[in-house]
């Protein structure tokens, strides 16, 4: 916790539900990370960003708009898409040895990387429908 028990700094910026999204948000990522000195290695943090709004704009419905929220947080930084879907995402827990993707498919690849890249990751229901974040450690 910051100083004077003021919250982490955080950002939050709405997109567009097209896959408009997904270069913005990586563009958007590696500004908020310089913007608020995160001390977490932007390269990964844009990757899997892109990972969740590609996501996002893939498999929900209707074209409700997605929202980016960045948290600095004492453990490193939490990046969260949300969404107007409530259904959860694909699997982000760890996979059986079954499960590994095929490497020569187009699709499946995100959660494995969020799953190997972050520290933790998961999902919640919101009010609106679901969120789904990583979290990096710092550097």
């Amino acid at each position: 916790m910051p100083p004077d028990g003021l919250p982490p700094p955080s950002w939050r910026i709405t997109l567009p539900h097209s896959t408009a999204a997904v270069p913005i948000a990586r563009a958007l990522i590696r500004t908020v990370l310089a913007d608020i000195d995160a001390p977490a290695d932007s390269d990964t943090a844009e990757l899997l960003t892109a990972e969740l709004v590609a996501n996002a704009v893939e498999h929900t419905p209707g074209d409700e708009p997605i929202e980016l929220v960045v948290e600095l947080l004492p453990s490193g930084c939490q990046v969260e898409v949300h969404d107007g879907d409530p259904a959860p995402p694909g699997d982000l827990s760890r996979p059986e040895p079954d499960d590994v993707p095929d490497p020569w498919q187009e699709h499946g690849r995100g959660p494995l990387l969020i799953r190997t890249l972050s520290s933790s990751c998961g999902h919640r229901t919101t009010e609106r429908g679901k969120a789904v974040w990583f979290t990096l450690p710092p550097k």
